[in-house]
């Protein structure tokens, strides 16, 4: 498979590197894939239909692995990544209602994009700190003790951000 991508001409060559390093390797598809996923920022279906060819692997088994493993993403995401935790602890302090009101204060649902391609939300089961139930990570930062007046604070926060990064 040559690569008719246009733009994404530079980040393919980046992809084929990925792929010329590791295809040799047994067991090395959810690597080739994680990195394929920095590179991309998400996994559609090209990307996956290539790696495929590339390593001579079924794309129904590489679906198979993207689908399977949280850790990867066939939409692309914002910029800001909202990740409300909906385990045990979390839930019960409260992290429905985050939930509820982290899509009605973005226009979005869970697993969505904004169109200015600013914000995703997104649950998972655990982030691993019960103690500051209910949690939520905005990429890789873990904001705890979380009430849904809390929501529209950290909306804006995270917007004036994305605003002083453009300048």
């Amino acid at each position: 498979m040559t690569c008719t991508c246009g733009q994404n001409q530079a980040l393919y060559a980046q992809l084929d590197e990925v792929i010329n390093a590791h295809k040799d390797q047994p067991g090395s598809l959810i690597s080739v894939l994680h990195k394929a996923q920095g590179i991309f920022g998400y996994l559609p279906e090209e990307v996956q239909a290539y790696v495929a060819e590339k390593m001579d692997i079924p794309l129904s088994e590489i679906y198979g692995v993207v689908t399977f493993y949280a850790l990867f993403s066939m939409n692309k995401k914002g910029k800001y990544t909202f990740n409300v935790c909906l385990g045990t602890a979390c839930y019960v302090k409260g992290s429905g209602k985050l939930m509820e009101k982290l899509q009605e204060e973005l226009g979005i649902g869970v697993g969505e994009t904004t169109e200015d391609g600013l914000f995703t939300i997104e649950g998972c089961r655990c982030v691993g700190a019960c103690g500051l139930a209910p949690v939520m990570t905005i990429n890789d930062k873990v904001h705890g003790h979380l009430t849904v007046d809390d929501i529209p604070k950290l909306v804006n926060e995270y917007r004036e951000l994305a605003k002083a990064e453009e300048n």
